[in-house]
């Protein structure tokens, strides 16, 4: 049985009402559009459902529990609004204010963060420089009373919709590779420019772009933590935001089996019910059990990582398994769907390639193995064997 607490439970069902009302009514004009509105960042923030963690003098519940933040992935799955990237802002991007921002920066940014009315988006990956962070091409160098930040970013999330960006950006490009400063980039900054809404394979309600920063003169009230720690700041964030994903990947992959199981039992082939073929049986067996088994294990990395004691190597395998399990999903979904299954129209198309982008972003599946592979062959991992 699933540990949530019934504070929770009633959180979940208030969260589900909101999706239904006020969010999926507008999916399809935001992948119309190409952009979700505003205005469901402010709605969301006026019923307490966009950032729970920040404490209570900043807006928030001042509840820290992933657990809230779980049930909001859950759910936005179930209701097939992950389009709107709310986690991205509420716990992906605003973390790095709390944990790494001073008294004074979360006075000035968190309030409206919670309240939707500036909206977040993190820019770390380049042209040329995804996964590995060292390949950094954008410099935030340190001139007189301020810093001076060159460079472009690309595949931003909330790239045309955000007010606040948090930047990377090298700070001793000639000896350090890793010496990297965070910065936050408001809206109107004078040599900051987006560029196109970038078309997708999917997710086509999120807006993902280009940004382009041209000697913009950043305030040394802007710049989060401390200089030239800004590499070992982003680390710090990867297992949660690779647990994110794996939340999210393994609810959609239940939400994949759902709508199939619904589809096979109804389409007939050769006078019966798809669902009555053999086949098919063990095909959906199969995905039952893989997608019981990693939502089990994710639960168990949410409850690890309340505990303050998730590792990346817990995390790297949650992401790992939760995203290719989720990819067999879908394509199985696609393929008992039969021609149906290439149809806008049926949800199983959309959520298809929706999805291909999970076995990329915040670390590919190639890097999650990596990450794995180089812990079984340390001697940490030895010595437990021992």
């Amino acid at each position: 049985m699933r540990n949530f607490t019934e504070e929770q439970m009633m959180f979940r069902d208030a969260f589900r009402k909101f999706l239904e009302i006020e969010i999926a009514p507008n999916v399809e004009k935001w992948r119309d559009q190409g952009i979700v509105d505003r205005e469901a960042f402010e709605k969301a923030g006026e019923q307490g459902f966009l950032m729970i963690w920040p404490d209570e003098q900043y807006g928030g519940m001042g509840d820290r529990d992933f657990r809230y933040e779980q049930i909001i992935i859950e759910e936005s799955a179930r209701a097939g609004t992950g389009e709107w990237f709310n986690t991205l802002h509420s716990r992906l991007v605003g973390p790095y204010i709390d944990h790494f921002g001073n008294d004074e920066q979360k006075q000035r940014w968190l309030p409206d963060c919670v309240s939707g009315k500036k909206i977040l988006a993190i820019a770390m990956t380049e042209p040329d420089a995804g996964s590995d962070l060292a390949g950094m091409r954008t410099t935030l160098l340190e001139k007189d009373d301020h810093f001076v930040l060159n460079g472009s970013k690309t595949y931003i999330s909330n790239g045309i919709n955000s007010d606040l960006v948090i930047v990377a950006g090298k700070s001793d490009p000639d000896n350090n590779p890793h010496a990297m400063t965070l910065c936050v980039v408001e809206r109107g900054m004078e040599g900051f420019e987006r560029g196109r809404n970038l078309d997708k394979m999917g997710l086509k309600a999120q807006d993902t772009a280009e940004l382009f920063f041209n000697n913009v003169k950043i305030p040394k009230e802007n710049i989060l933590g401390k200089t030239g720690h800004g590499f070992f700041y982003l680390m710090q964030g990867l297992a949660e935001e690779r647990l994110i994903g794996a939340t999210g990947s393994a609810a959609n992959a239940r939400r994949a089996f759902n709508l199939t199981r619904d589809f096979v039992m109804e389409r007939k082939v050769f006078g019966k019910p798809l669902a009555h073929m053999q086949n098919t049986q063990f095909k959906m067996a199969e995905m039952d059990a893989e997608i019981e088994v990693i939502q089990a294990y994710v639960d168990h990395c949410v409850a690890v990582h309340n505990e303050g004691k998730l590792t990346v190597n817990m995390a790297a395998k949650a992401k790992l398994q939760a995203t290719e399990i989720e990819g067999r999903m879908l394509d199985l979904g696609v393929q008992l769907h039969g021609g149906a299954g290439y149809m806008k129209e049926y949800p199983i198309c959309t959520m298809f390639t929706d999805a291909r982008i999970n076995r990329i972003l915040a670390g590919s599946s190639e890097i999650m193995k990596l990450i794995i592979g180089r812990d079984i062959f340390s001697d940490k991992y030895a010595s437990i064997l021992d």
